[in-house]
Parts: structure tokens; sequence; C-alpha cells
């Protein structure tokens, strides 16, 4: 029985055991989507993009920092109630001191980005609403990180996140993501169970390539550092929306 996004309770998302497993250290393979959207961003000149969209934000803070050396404004488009309640606390508390080494290899990479971590995350909205609820063309540049392919265990509704991801630009607008290869269904924390649709580079570039123009489709290996859910890497892609 396929498993599809509306059949998940995402407000019940273990924020804190997907934070422990992920993000209190910085892995290499983080810091290679790092380097890899740095050399994206540096494209723009600072406060070039009006308007920037996290396509489904979940509780992770360096997509925010990346998009700030280039956007106004970031919207932190997040639909799970808990990943909402966590960004609102880093934002009204301050941030963790576990973001400061993943702002400091952001700013290493890209000298264009805010000094501090709080004066990075400074630019950013949080939008508690489901992504498929995005107005089509309201960003200028779209950035999403292991949404599609972690939010169904269907190809075809894979296949809808990405278009409502592109379609969520301006044509012209500029889109960066990354998606983890092959992921299964999965175990986060001790006892809960994740949808995952196992896509490739080639997957990706099948589902982007109509959507999109000056599409670059990249992967790196996979981390042993970071848990083994099956996984084989990561998928990266830049374009450009038609």
């Amino acid at each position: 029985m396929i498993t599809h996004n509306d059949d998940v309770d995402w407000d019940s998302w273990p924020v804190a055991d997907y934070l422990a497993e992920n993000y209190r250290d910085l892995h290499p393979a983080d810091a290679a989507v790092i380097t890899h959207h740095s050399a994206f961003y540096r494209r723009f000149a600072p406060g070039s993009v009006a308007r920037s969209v996290e396509f489904g934000a979940g509780p992770n803070l360096y997509p925010l920092i990346l998009a700030a050396a280039a956007s106004r404004r970031i919207d932190a488009v997040e639909a799970g109630a808990g990943n909402v309640a966590y960004l609102e606390r880093q934002f009204l508390y301050g941030p963790d001191a576990s973001w400061q080494p993943f702002h400091a290899l952001c700013r290493r990479l890209n000298s264009d980005l805010p000094a501090t971590l709080a004066g990075a995350l400074a630019h950013v909205n949080i939008v508690h609403a489901d992504v498929r609820s995005l107005e089509p063309g309201a960003y200028d540049l779209a950035s999403m990180h292991f949404v599609a392919e972690g939010a169904t265990e269907d190809y075809a509704e894979f296949a809808d996140f990405c278009r409502a991801f592109v379609q969520c630009v301006v044509p012209g607008g500029s889109l960066v993501a990354a998606f983890i290869e092959n992921m299964p269904t999965h175990r986060i924390g001790p006892a809960s169970h994740w949808p995952g649709c196992p896509v490739n580079p080639e997957l990706v570039t099948k589902v982007f390539a109509p959507l999109t123009r000056d599409l670059s489709v990249t992967r790196i290996g996979t981390d042993p550092t970071l848990p083994d859910h099956g996984d084989s890497g990561m998928v990266l892609l830049t374009a450009t929306a038609r």
C-alpha cells in the first residue's frame, strides 16, 4: 500500500530526533551541499532577489542562511506544526549554537552573507502553510531540500511536488534543490516511520527537464557519518524556470 502525503500526520514530525540525527553537527554531506549551493548564490548581487522561498522548510536553518546572501525576503513555508514551532523559537530566543558552524561555512564560501547568524536569519518570514497552496509566480527564487522525495511514496505525487516547486517562481526564476538519493521508507528516532520515494539523477532530470532550462543535476555519495536509512547519497539541482 503506497503512502501519500495526505496520509501522514506531519504535525507529529519528530523534530528533536531529526535534528539530533542530522544537524547537531555539520556533516560532510551538508558541507558538500553548502559548497554547491554557495556557488549558485554567488551569481546574485547582495539583495538582488526581492522574494525567495524555502519550499517545505522543516527545521533546517542552513538553506535559509544560504539564501540571505541574495534575498531581501525569504519565506520559510512549512506545513508541520512542530517544525513551525521550532523555527519560531529560533527567531524568538535566538538560534541554537549548533547552527553556528553552518553559518561560518556559508559565509566563508560567500562573503556577501551577513556577518552574524542572527543577521542572516533577519531576512526570514515563517509561513505556516502547505507548499501546494503557494501562488504561482509569487517568488523570484525557490529553494527545496529533501521535501518532494520525503513527502510521499508515489512517483506521480513526487513529480507534482516538483512541478509546484517550479511553478511558484516567475518564468525565468531561479531554482536550487537537494534530494536524498534512493530514499526508502525510513525511521527517525526510536519509533517513527516516514515515507520515502527513491529517486536518482536520471529521474530528477526527467521530471525537471520539461519545466526548466539551464538544468544542472549532480550527485554526491553516501555520508557514513549520517544515519543509514538505506539511501545512496544526495542529488543536487540548479535550474531556471521556463
